[in-house]
């Protein structure tokens, strides 16, 4: 991809160093990154299986999101715990709205240590916010310290949670995640299919209960469905029991970035309130997307990769109705391309000083971290293929999603 790299450079290189932040949108303004200075009570070590009390300050340009509160942190993620820049959960006493944020309890704070643009996340949830799913994370940029240490620039995040600011489901929906057999953790609650397995996240229920058996069935009924040969049946088929727009902007956000956690094997998430249908969403994960991966095909620009990991989106473009669909709508995602790279170079410019403290301290550019595929010398080199590798799949997909 080198000669794209060559003929992309002078306008991103352009764009980036003539950005006019007077110019950017105010939430944009709001993700200037803060600091947050936590200390754990006798600088206690941070694990994931127990929760530590800490003191956090957030220190932020303007003073009127800054913030005093004693928290419980604890480690966070599966892969991305057992890298050197850790990932974190932190929980607050009192719900509290961060950095402008709606307010909560919980939030995550994203290391991003092998996607070395620190961009991949936000470029998929920017994508997700202008799709029609219900709730896409909100995040600001910030600089952790931790017991006095610089620990680099994270994402801060809300939670993926049942939540009045978050998924709204009430107390009687459902919150669920495809998931695989060896991501499942002590404790997780989880139920399998004849052709899945699905962890519940909310509401809190035991196994066996009513309200257990009562999701275990419904979607064991939908997977029946969609895999009968009635399945294409308008009245009858998989229609009456999914949401098939979210599915569809899911198929084909996730598709566009080519994440291969989303082909149900981790962090697929769908939501269910009972006498509604099933919805996809929220998104989540994308560190390891957009050609950062060397791994399951993800890092080509060809091919399209939700299609054969998924069992279901199989079987769903098998029905030339939801064919269609996806394939109307991919016009609406090419149509967004230049919108999307413009708040993709307003967060060149948000993080362009904390991003070189954050390998200052973290000295990984040039340097092979899980799963990359294409390791380059310069940070500017990450984010030109960066930018390329997504313009070029949604040009490949624009030529060939007629023979999806």
């Amino acid at each position: 991809m080198k000669y794209i790299l060559l003929i992309l450079s002078p306008f991103f290189l352009l764009t980036c160093a003539n950005e006019d932040t007077d110019s950017m949108d105010e939430s944009t303004k709001l993700l200037k990154p803060s600091a947050i200075h936590i200390y754990t009570q006798g600088e206690k070590t941070i694990d994931k299986e127990n929760e530590t009390l800490a003191n956090l300050t957030l220190v932020c340009e303007n003073p009127k999101y800054n913030l005093e509160r004693t928290i419980q942190i604890r480690g966070w993620g599966n892969t991305t715990w057992g890298m050197p820049k850790k990932p974190y959960q932190i929980e607050f006493i009192d719900k509290e709205g961060v950095l402008g944020m709606a307010k909560d309890r919980k939030w995550i704070l994203l290391a991003l240590f092998s996607d070395k643009t620190l961009l991949r996340g936000k470029i998929a949830f920017d994508m997700a916010r202008m799709s029609v799913m219900e709730f896409t994370v909100d995040s600001r940029y910030v600089e952790l310290f931790l017991n006095g240490r610089y620990q680099g620039l994270y994402l801060a995040t809300q939670k993926i949670e049942e939540s009045k600011n978050r998924i709204n489901i009430g107390v009687d929906g459902y919150l669920l995640e495809a998931d695989v057999g060896d991501k499942i953790q002590p404790g997780d609650i989880h139920f399998n299919t004849p052709k899945e397995l699905f962890k519940i996240h909310d509401p809190n229920v035991t196994v066996g209960d009513a309200k257990y058996n009562f999701i275990k069935n419904h979607i064991t009924t939908i997977e029946n469905v969609l895999f009968n040969d009635n399945f294409k049946d308008p009245a009858n088929g998989y229609r009456k029991y999914i949401d098939v727009d979210t599915f569809v902007d899911y198929y084909l956000i996730n598709d566009i970035v080519k994440n291969s956690d989303a082909g149900f094997h981790t962090s697929t998430f769908m939501n269910y309130i009972p006498g509604g249908k099933l919805k996809m969403g929220p998104v989540w994960d994308f560190d390891n997307s957009i050609g950062n991966i060397n791994y399951a095909t993800c890092d080509k620009i060809e091919g399209f990769y939700i299609k054969e990991a998924s069992g279901w989106y199989n079987r769903l473009l098998q029905d030339p109705y939801f064919k269609t669909k996806v394939k109307e709508r991919f016009n609406y995602f090419y149509g967004i391309k230049n919108e999307l790279l413009n708040k993709l170079n307003q967060n060149l410019t948000v993080i362009k000083e904390a991003r070189i403290r954050n390998f200052n301290q973290w000295r990984i550019i040039g340097i092979y971290v899980w799963p990359n595929q294409f390791v380059f010398n310069t940070y500017d080199e990450e984010v030109l293929f960066l930018m390329s590798w997504y313009s070029d799949r949604l040009e490949w997909m624009r030529s060939n999603i007629n023979s999806l």
